[in-house]
């Protein structure tokens, strides 16, 4: 399957992805209480989410993703990162992972036996499947991410 094998690849440079995702979010005007923090300090966050795309995309158990993105919505929280930039750096990282599987996707089938008349169709329907499940990963991490965030904040009022 494509869409595995396109993931796979992901995966396999989420090095190159995690710097390009950080150079735009510590340069990007919508993110700038990110600029606060180091390369060093931001790349293991990224790093995790290429790295670990495979676990959560097309994954119909929600409790891994409702799990991670609970808690970096607390840990932005905690860290004063107000919401909407911790929202528009998913923003990013999709941009970013996007952008991989539009110049990636049309050479992974490269050694594969298909009549080129099969191979784009086919290509693309795959690109598609996994563009839609990359989306949908988003919505949920999206939500999570939020709860979370409303969870600190509500826990720190209760505090107060």
């Amino acid at each position: 399957m494509l869409s595995a094998r396109l993931i796979q690849l992901i995966e396999t440079h989420a090095e190159s992805l995690t710097l390009q995702t950080l150079d735009d979010m510590l340069s990007n005007e919508h993110t700038r209480s990110y600029w606060r923090f180091s390369k060093t300090e931001l790349r293991p966050r990224i790093f995790a989410f290429y790295f670990n795309l495979g676990n959560w995309v097309g994954n119909p158990n929600e409790e891994p993703v409702r799990r991670e993105y609970e808690e970096l919505g607390r840990i932005g929280s905690r860290e004063g990162i107000p919401l909407s930039e911790i929202i528009y750096t998913l923003i990013i990282i999709k941009k970013h992972l996007r952008h991989y599987i539009r110049e990636h996707g049309l050479m992974t089938l490269s050694g594969d036996r298909f009549a080129p008349s099969e191979m784009v169709p086919f290509e693309l329907h795959a690109i598609q499947e996994l563009n839609y499940l990359v989306g949908d990963f988003f919505d949920r991490a999206l939500y999570h991410l939020t709860r979370g965030y409303e969870a600190q904040v509500n826990a720190k009022h209760m505090v107060a």
